[in-house]
């Protein structure tokens, strides 16, 4: 293996039910290591916060070297990791097979897992993470919690910046006043069985975001699939665990793994294809699953059956050809590439999507939003959110387009609120939809919102 090769990266096992896992002087050990390795390359200095944090701690120490950190200035630098693997997948030329064998966000990982088995994880995060319980109850109450969530609310957020730390500026998903899994039960699509794609078969597994949050980008890919002859089931057994994951409970991931892979396997059985509506949910099902529970059969099977949307619409094209009746869009679009779909190491599948709209102009942003999940919205991040996506609001603003589009739900209104600050005379676009979502506007397949 030489150093920056061209080959594949390969992730080992998270050893999470390993003691060793869990002492705290094996894990200043290998965080010591790992960040003299990082202090001596610095290749990742421009991808999220963590790394300036850990330089600047370095620099400013009195020998401009490890050895006088102390181990608990450390924290920051873990605290602004979101997990998003690009420094993994895109950057860092010592992960395996290299014998340096690093994984800085796996690493960062364990710091949460051991933070999480010591001290436990603090209420906020906990209740800012149960989102199918969030979610459910998001949906009774859509109206008045549409209306607290606001930003003009300013009572409201004020409250929650004081109680939950959420910041009274950043931008909250909205609730639906039906759950996706309820729509699609009384919506079902027309299949069209001339479609050159008809006899597949494919599950949708709904996640949080799209059940709760954005029904429509699971109802334009269940018309998208349709009309391409792709008979679907929605399902959504539990949450995926990312968020959990965040926060170190990996515990609870293995768990909710093990509950959706058993759910899932039937479908398998039955010839169905999973397709995760977005690219958080994805992963967690593709990579992160095999590697909190390695033995699993059933969570290795769904890992292999499972396709992003956008992967598994290039899919069709690529394999039988899309059904007919497409149309140019009115304007063109600026598809930004979710960390959490290029982490599934699969291409620039919303672009290629999108480019199979007639005459589409396509322009692609692979640089990251700074959401990071919930870790963006909080009071202490916002600001940093806002610093590390500027770069993505900026090239957005600069491609001008009549359409900003995400396969991250989260991080398309993150860009939109970043254009926002940064435009003089542009235009900014008031929503970032799912490249699925503009593939069936092409298909003049009427969503409702």
């Amino acid at each position: 293996m030489r150093e920056g090769s061209l080959e594949a990266p390969t992730r080992h096992p998270i050893e999470w039910q390993n003691a060793d896992f869990y002492d705290e002087a094996k894990l200043d050990e290998e965080l010591r290591r790992v960040f003299d390795i990082c202090h001596g390359c610095r290749r990742c200095f421009n991808l999220c916060d963590s790394f300036p944090r850990l330089f600047d701690l370095i620099d400013e120490g009195e020998s401009g070297e490890l050895d006088v950190i102390k181990s608990e200035d450390f924290k920051p630098v873990v605290d602004a990791c979101t997990l998003c693997d690009m420094c993994f997948l895109t950057k860092c030329p010592y992960v395996p097979p290299h014998e340096f064998n690093l994984d800085f966000p796996h690493l960062m990982l364990r710091y949460r897992a051991v933070e999480a088995k010591k001290s436990g994880v603090p209420w906020t995060e906990r209740m800012l993470t149960a989102t199918d319980r969030n979610g459910k109850a998001g949906v009774l109450a859509a109206p008045l919690a549409n209306w607290a969530t606001r930003t003009g609310n300013a009572t409201a957020r004020a409250l929650m910046e004081q109680t939950l730390g959420i910041d009274r500026q950043a931008d909250l998903p909205r609730y639906h006043g039906k759950a996706f899994t309820v729509r699609t039960a009384q919506e079902p699509p027309e299949l069209n069985t001339a479609a050159p794609a008809f006899g597949r078969k494919a599950v949708l597994y709904a996640t949080c975001f799209v059940n709760y949050n954005n029904p429509s980008i699971g109802m334009a890919a269940r018309a998208v699939l349709a009309k391409n002859g792709v008979e679907t089931e929605v399902v959504h057994p539990r949450c995926c665990g990312m968020p959990q994951l965040e926060h170190g409970e990996i515990a609870k991931v293995a768990k909710a793994a093990e509950q959706i892979a058993e759910a899932m396997q039937p479908w398998i059985d039955k010839g169905y294809d999973i397709v995760s509506l977005v690219p958080s949910c994805t992963l967690m099902l593709k990579f992160e699953w095999p590697l909190i529970v390695p033995g699993n059969a059933a969570i290795k099977r769904l890992s292999e059956a499972t396709f992003d949307i956008s992967e598994y619409v290039v899919d069709i094209a690529r394999k039988e050809g899309l059904a007919e009746g497409m149309a140019p869009l009115d304007d063109g679009v600026t598809v930004h590439i979710a960390c959490h779909a290029r982490a599934q190491n699969m291409g620039q599948k919303g672009a290629e999507l999108l480019r199979l709209i007639p005459e589409a102009k396509v322009a692609v942003i692979e640089r990251c939003s700074g959401h990071g999940g919930s870790w963006g919205i909080m009071k202490d991040n916002f600001e940093t959110a806002l610093k590390v996506g500027r770069p993505a609001s900026r090239q957005a603003l600069k491609a001008g387009n009549g359409y900003l589009a995400s396969e991250c739900p989260l991080a398309g209104p993150h860009i939109i609120q970043g254009m926002a600050m940064l435009a003089k005379d542009e235009t900014v676009p008031t929503t970032a939809p799912h490249p699925v979502e503009l593939l069936a506007k092409a298909y003049g397949l009427a969503v409702e919102p």
